[in-house]
């Protein structure tokens, strides 16, 4: 599966009503862990309108660093999760729920499908992945 194809599974599980942004980013990778989707689904539960419905840390963004912690087995993690958020910062102007969903002009930021499909485009880039 492309990289592409990986981020449009990813927006398709979330409009599907069925994942949050952060299940959907991680099942989206989950052939990047020893986990099932299934497995992932539940890991990443909670981590819904930023951190627990409180507006903080996007789930999209919580969900790659979760891979991303899994496909390094925990061995220099810190840089790959830091350089993940802060590209996704630069593509989509904030890193926090509640700031990505602030409307302007009538519309967010960046809507939960776009932050889905950037966390799983910048997994790819950062992890070298096709």
């Amino acid at each position: 599966m492309t990289l592409e194809e990986r981020a449009e599974k990813a927006v398709a599980l979330k409009v599907s009503g069925g994942y949050n942004c952060s299940q959907a980013v991680t099942a989206a990778l989950a052939d990047q862990t020893s986990l099932t989707e299934e497995q992932l689904k539940s890991l990443a539960a909670g981590f819904c309108a930023g951190m627990g419905n409180l507006q903080a840390t996007c789930g999209a963004i919580i969900g790659a660093g979760m891979v991303a912690g899994m496909a390094t087995e925990g061995k220099g993690t810190l840089p790959v999760a830091r350089k993940i958020q802060e590209t996704f910062r630069d593509r989509c102007g904030a890193i926090k729920c509640g700031d990505l969903k602030a409307m302007t002009d009538g519309k967010p930021l960046c809507p939960c499908d776009e932050c889905v499909r950037n966390a799983v485009m910048i997994y790819g880039e950062v992890m070298g992945l096709k």
